[in-house]
């Protein structure tokens, strides 16, 4: 008895740790679901911070975009801030009419050049050109008074580094004295420089005219030959003199290329030559053959009239929207207008004895030597 009395505290001790150690492992099991618990209440609450990081992150990400894209925007409109002003935008007339007072349409565009103009593209244009050109001059003609062959080919050498209106207002007496290759061939050379002193560097031109006159005679008969190669053997006969004459004496198309044209076609970007003979190949290319005398006519009457060299009227030009060069000159249509010659002006032309379709459009006949 006193042994199991002595034991039954040392049960009781153990069955004391039995119950301590199953409570313990009952609050354990309690407290495992109410960790559980707790980390489930805890999950949505972390998921719905973390996806509030993203969304933040993501929003961080959008504005620096979106930063970076006004920046180069930015950028951008002020380059182009920069070009606008560098190349101002310009009225100009919106299409070519006969009547170039009459062009008051007027659209904005930029005075700049065609960008990577294609052959066919540039055909294209320079053709358009000669058409509203054909509109605007009807009556072009060359502005060299002549009768018959041996005139224009004296009158056109003597052209040279003078008007057509002085050339104009000196060989009515020359050709009155002198009507015949034969009769020039044999003047007193003293007496054709005085006729021929007001059309400057009269001398070396008494030269060339009795020179060809004597060609003439000797070799053709006394008439002026019909093609280009005869005539370029005469003395002080160029390619632009036999083309001047093949096309107008003999209805044989050809280009003549003399200041005025040279100076048109490389400011409308239809060539960058320099060589008369190399800018007649590549305009040539660029129209019929059965174009070329009359071109030559509306390009050299444009350049005579608006587009001259230091100050082209542009505001008045009826070819502006076709013009890469446009804005070069005056673009106000007021000022533009005065800066208008010849007929285009209210002017008399350069021909003492001008074609009859010419006077009809409100052209005047030039005054005489000594006139005015």
């Amino acid at each position: 008895m006193a042994k199991a009395a002595k034991r039954a505290p040392g049960g009781a001790v153990a069955g004391g740790r039995k119950a301590a150690a199953g409570a313990e492992a009952g609050g354990a099991e309690k407290a495992a679901p109410a960790k559980k618990k707790a980390a489930s209440a805890k999950s949505p609450a972390t998921k719905k911070a973390a996806g509030a990081k993203t969304a933040a992150k993501k929003a961080a990400t959008t504005k620096a975009a979106t930063k970076k894209a006004a920046t180069r925007k930015a950028g951008a409109t002020n380059v182009t801030t920069k070009k606008a002003i560098k190349k101002k935008p310009v009225a100009v007339p919106e299409k070519a009419t006969a009547d170039v007072k009459g062009a008051s349409g007027v659209k904005t565009v930029s005075a700049k050049p065609p960008a990577a103009e294609s052959r066919t593209a540039l055909v294209r244009r320079a053709r358009r050109i000669d058409r509203e050109l054909a509109e605007v001059f009807p009556y072009a003609h060359p502005e060299l008074d002549f009768d018959n062959p041996f005139q224009l080919v004296v009158a056109t050498v003597l052209s040279a580094q003078t008007t057509d209106l002085r050339v104009n207002q000196t060989t009515p007496a020359l050709f009155a004295k002198y009507p015949t290759p034969e009769d020039l061939a044999a003047a007193n050379p003293e007496e054709v420089e005085e006729i021929l002193r007001p059309t400057g560097f009269f001398r070396a031109k008494t030269k060339s005219v009795m020179g060809l006159s004597k060609a003439l005679v000797e070799n053709y008969g006394g008439e002026v030959p019909g093609r280009l190669e005869d005539l370029v053997k005469l003395p002080g006969v160029g390619r632009k003199t036999a083309f001047v004459v093949l096309g107008n004496a003999f209805g044989r198309p050809g280009i003549t290329v003399d200041t005025h044209f040279q100076r048109l076609v490389r400011r409308w970007q239809w060539t960058e030559q320099t060589d008369p003979d190399k800018i007649e190949a590549e305009i040539g290319a660029l129209f019929p053959k059965s174009d070329w005398t009359d071109l030559s006519h509306h390009v050299i009457w444009h350049g005579r009239r608006i587009c001259h060299a230091r100050k082209p009227a542009c505001g008045a030009c009826p070819i502006a929207p076709l013009c890469p060069a446009y804005g070069e000159g005056e673009t106000d249509p007021e000022k533009a207008k005065k800066l208008l010659k010849y007929e285009k002006g209210g002017f008399p032309g350069q021909r003492l004895n001008p074609p009859q379709s010419y006077l009809d459009a409100g052209g005047k006949p030039a005054p005489p030597l000594g006139a005015g």
